[in-house]
């Protein structure tokens, strides 16, 4: 065969082969190709709600106003004394509030989920896991809801899964903004050891209560730096330390200072790095003033101080998280009875001089260890008529509270709208009362009754209004 036919026949074999490639990559391309998928239309699928009809108290001023609120998914959209159309939400849900008194959500400042779900000697038992405890403080964690408490600070335990389930919506309760283990010295007022465990230091183990993460016993900068970082590593919003004696437990007096200027310091300048800050439990006013000279931002009790203290904290923009405390009941030990009257009997002072100095003041119920007392919570908020205005008392609770909430910085996992307020951009955290507590704040002592709706991040956890 010529040359000029091998050449000719070569052409005809690469045309045919070619030809056959670009069927098979025109195919291939054919069934990569999908039908373009229809468009979702997200407003017509997101949770819409519109609440006519209203006294709105937004927890700031000292006022009500009638309206109307659009909620947007976990957001308040608008506001508005005239009617708001929902025409562009045709899945919006409408309700009429019949002119009913709408507030922001309660807000407690200062909680152990974990430690009021359970009695000292459930969390104390050899037997007790974490599962366990868990499991009940779910339980406490929907009930905190239904009473109203939309956002709690939890200042120590373990509670950073429950935070989690709660978020991802696999239970309810409200939203946590948690602290973690409390970290305190040994001796001090988390030191949780009975009197035959030794110490870590000297021939001893982990303690219980570390392993369950209730706290850390820490001991010198080196380990304070540590366990502030554990707290932050495990997403702690803001850290805990114990600085002071404690009325409730067993070992250490009330009067004494715990942690070194070093020691506080150390720990400050962790959180600090982090963005946050740190609280400390203290009653005295040496235990105070030395947290304040590390840096510390928040002072947890505190009934015990001297005028001058509080006064300092007002001058220092130091925050003063109280609570009015009931004595010790007849059950518990004579010295732990004797501790908590002087932290009852100096309550009264503590309040008034707060108010005196203005101080940055927020309000917490400390409930632990008796799970059936907890559901008078409430009630702790109505014990503060002696010193405060109905006024004075919501705004703390909703307003001021969230405030404190919000000095956590970027550790704040909340941030798409405000908490404790009612105003467009702020988070959906309402309650509907039957009755205005502006004029009657005993209405808030049983949410049972009085609360008709509930609602948190937009979505409805308690309807009366059907």
């Amino acid at each position: 065969m010529s040359l000029k036919c091998l050449f000719l026949v070569s052409l005809l074999i690469y045309a045919g082969c070619n030809k056959t490639t670009q069927k098979t990559e025109t195919s291939d391309v054919k069934t990569q190709i999908k039908e373009p998928q229809k468009k979702v239309d997200s407003i017509k699928t997101r949770n819409v709600m519109l609440i006519n009809n209203v006294q709105i108290f937004n927890g700031k001023d000292e006022k009500i106003s009638e309206g109307n609120i659009l909620v947007v998914d976990n957001i308040i959209s608008r506001i508005s004394a005239e009617p708001i159309s929902i025409s562009e939400y045709p899945t919006a849900k409408t309700i009429d509030g019949k002119g009913k008194f709408l507030m922001p959500g309660l807000i407690d400042n200062h909680m152990h989920l974990i430690m009021c779900a359970s009695t000292k000697q459930e969390l104390m038992a050899p037997d007790a896991s974490i599962d366990t405890i868990e499991s009940k403080a779910k339980i406490e964690a929907k009930q905190l809801l239904l009473r109203g408490f939309t956002s709690i600070r939890d200042v120590g335990g373990p509670v950073f899964n429950i935070k989690k389930a709660i978020d991802k919506g696999e239970t309810e309760g409200p939203r946590i903004y948690p602290s973690g283990g409390m970290i305190s010295q040994t001796s001090g007022h988390g030191d949780f050891r009975t009197p035959e465990e030794k110490s870590r230091r000297f021939g001893g183990k982990i303690s219980a209560g570390e392993l369950l993460g209730f706290g850390f016993i820490a001991d010198g900068r080196d380990e304070v730096l540590t366990a502030t970082r554990e707290n932050l590593r495990a997403g702690a919003t803001q850290i805990k330390l114990m600085a002071g004696g404690g009325a409730a437990s067993d070992y250490d007096p009330l009067d004494v200072a715990q942690y070194t200027f070093d020691e506080l310091k150390a720990a400050v300048e962790a959180a600090d790095d982090w963005g946050t800050y740190v609280t400390v439990h203290a009653y005295t006013p040496k235990a105070v003033k030395r947290a304040i000279d590390a840096g510390v931002k928040c002072i947890e009790h505190g009934q015990l101080l001297d005028e001058e203290t509080i006064k300092l904290l007002a001058d220092k923009g130091i925050w003063l998280s109280l609570q009015a405390l009931d004595e010790a009941p007849p059950t518990q030990t004579k010295l732990v009875r004797e501790k908590k009257h002087q932290v009852v009997q100096g309550t009264e002072n503590a309040f008034i001089w707060a108010k005196k100095y203005k101080v940055k003041l927020a309000f917490g119920t400390d409930y632990m260890f008796n799970p059936p007392g907890n559901k008078n919570q409430n009630l702790d908020y109505l014990k503060l008529k002696e010193w405060l205005s109905p006024f004075e008392i919501l705004k703390m609770a909703t307003y001021d509270n969230a405030q404190l909430l919000a000095l956590c910085g970027l550790r704040n996992p909340y941030q798409a709208g405000e908490l404790g307020i009612l105003e467009e951009g702020a988070y959906a955290d309402m309650i509907l009362v039957d009755g205005n507590p502006l004029e009657d704040i005993d209405l808030m002592g049983d949410p049972e009754k009085n609360f008709l709706m509930i609602i948190k991040d937009g979505i409805i956890f308690k309807n009366m209004m059907r």
